[in-house]
């Protein structure tokens, strides 16, 4: 590797002893300050979080190589895989590397393939109906919704039902635990990554005893549902060959002679399947519910293409989901600008390069994943909310794909993507189609804030609606 750049070589900003640039940031505002850090110094640059130091790329090009190079030339970070396992998270296909990283994928990716997305279809179906009824309910009395509490809501009923078989229903209940415990793990993880002292491993506070306890339920919940799930499956064997959810699926390819899997990793996949089908899919519906209503005229049009080819919640089907085009080029445009993961960390394997940059094995990589989505160099009118830009226009639509990369990219790509936008068409257009959006703001009448807390939420969004006229 003669010839390359060195990481010390680069621009970055100045770090301070010991703390590096921790002083500089804010913990809930991280992805901003090194997007602003990439506006400052380039496309390439370093900086320090106490003792570590971190690479920064902003380059779509160059992430898309080395997203590309895993598992084998990347993973996640040691750190990340450390702290699950204090929390007692059992590692599924998001945080597993390797070897055991393959073998997981080929055992998930067997219950997303198409035949099982479309069986999933009525699960989801029974869990849009019944937002359309708690959202009926807000609309008659004229209260106002809380945005992301009650998307969230909609996205654990619709994991638990379509992936586990469970119907868990927290629509319909103001006390359903699960979601409660769910809601404390991401924050934890995101809280110890960026932590400056490992005060967990020291001494337990109030909340690190919260979150064991929280632990605690939802790892008995996951429990409860694969012991159901293979109950399921003995006493009605015919459902092996087509299995009607995602974890049948999974026990399924888990059991076959080859696999290499077993309960453990079918366990860390469901608590996968339940904290990212949860957050991620409940933020992009928030973030795409307050752009669309900044831009009346691409929400009038939205609302069009639903009134007119899926004008009834109650009688959704795949296909028509699958005709809703523009629905579809405003969850892309959400995700290009508001993007729930900004960015990613990963971690060198062996010595390799960045850009000509030599990069040593065991050095952490921060992708930042949004600056070339929303940069005029790549996008006209870049901050602009264009969903137009994502419909077959030759070579727009192409590039735009290229260049913003909301599920990540290569072999890790993630293996929900799909099943995540039929869940954001199917609230979407159950909410365009019986509804006027009369308002969408905060308290303080500002723009949400972006926070991050492990994924990118907006904050004290709430919404009113009134039924069609």
């Amino acid at each position: 590797m003669n010839g390359l750049r060195e990481i010390a070589d680069l621009p970055g900003p100045r770090p301070l002893p010991v703390v590096g640039n921790l002083f500089q940031i804010r913990r809930k505002h991280l992805h901003q300050s090194v997007e602003a850090w990439g506006r400052e110094y380039g496309p390439i640059f370093r900086f320090r979080l106490g003792a570590r130091t971190l690479l920064a790329v902003t380059d779509f090009e160059a992430l898309t190589t080395a997203l590309r190079d895993r598992p084998d030339g990347f993973r996640r970070t040691k750190l990340m895989e450390t702290i699950g396992l204090e929390m007692g998270l059992t590692p599924g296909v998001f945080a597993a590397n390797g070897e055991a990283w393959k073998l997981q994928r080929r055992m998930v990716m067997a219950g997303f393939d198409p035949t099982h997305v479309k069986a999933y279809f009525p699960s989801l179906l029974k869990v849009t109906q019944r937002l359309h009824g708690r959202w009926l309910k807000a609309a008659n009395a004229g209260s106002a919704i809380e945005l992301q509490p009650e998307l969230m809501r909609y996205t654990v009923d619709a994991i638990s039902g379509l992936a586990f078989g469970a119907d868990i229903n927290t629509l319909e209940s103001d006390d359903e635990v699960i979601q409660q415990h769910l809601d404390k793990i991401f924050p934890a993880i995101y809280r110890r990554l960026f932590s400056f002292i490992p005060w967990w491993r020291i001494v337990r506070m109030p909340s690190d005893r919260q979150l064991e306890r929280s632990m605690l339920e939802v790892n008995r919940a996951i429990a409860g549902f694969i012991a159901q799930a293979r109950a399921r499956l003995e006493a009605e064997p015919a459902r092996r060959a087509q299995p009607p959810n995602l974890l049948e699926a999974m026990i399924v390819a888990a059991d076959e002679g080859d696999s290499g899997v077993g309960d453990r990793e079918v366990t860390g996949n469901v608590l996968t399947m339940l904290l990212a089908g949860e957050d991620t899919t409940a933020n992009t519906l928030a973030w795409m519910i307050h752009l669309l209503h900044r831009n009346p005229v691409a929400l009038r049009r939205a609302q069009q293409e639903v009134r007119e080819r899926a004008p009834d919640a109650a009688a959704f089907t795949p296909e028509m989901m699958a005709s809703l085009d523009y629905v579809e080029a405003c969850a892309h445009e959400t995700m290009r600008l508001k993007p729930v993961a900004p960015f990613q960390v990963i971690e060198a394997l062996r010595d390799t390069e960045i850009k000509g940059i030599r990069v040593p094995k065991g050095m952490g990589v921060w992708c930042v994943m949004r600056s070339d989505s929303v940069s005029d160099k790549h996008f006209t009118d870049a901050q602009a909310f264009e969903p137009e830009r994502w419909l077959n226009q030759p070579g727009v639509a192409s590039s735009a794909k290229r260049v913003s990369m909301p599920f990540g990219a290569g072999p890790r790509i993630c293996p929900g993507r799909y099943l995540a936008l039929l869940e954001i068409a199917m609230a979407m257009a159950m909410l365009l189609a019986h509804f006027d959006i009369v308002d969408v703001s905060t308290p303080d009448g500002a723009d949400p804030a972006e926070q991050m807390a492990f994924t990118m939420m907006p904050v004290g969004l709430r919404m009113r609606l009134r039924l069609r006229t």
